[in-house]
């Protein structure tokens, strides 16, 4: 089953594309964002989390959304939320 398309950051121009999808198969919401810079990604990575290993594991990422784009993922989450799309 193809992702749902939900929205993209109308603020990005032609090239980039910050975007939010859902994936009705899995249950899951999808993001596509800006890469953090090392700074961020450190700090992200040293943040302790009790019962939970400091860093970053290696199947997963840090990314940045644009704040603007709140209401897309408030959409992607009603949307895996509903009952239908389980």
């Amino acid at each position: 089953m193809p992702l749902l398309f939900i929205g993209i950051d109308p603020e990005t121009g032609q090239d980039k594309s910050p975007t939010v999808w859902v994936d009705p198969e899995k249950n899951e919401i999808v993001l596509q964002g800006y890469r953090p810079g090392p700074e961020l990604e450190a700090q992200c990575a040293a943040f302790e989390v009790p019962g939970h290993a400091k860093g970053i594991p290696d199947d997963e990422a840090v990314i940045r959304i644009p704040a603007r784009m709140a209401s897309m993922i408030r959409e992607a989450c009603s949307v895996v939320e509903r009952a239908e799309v389980r």
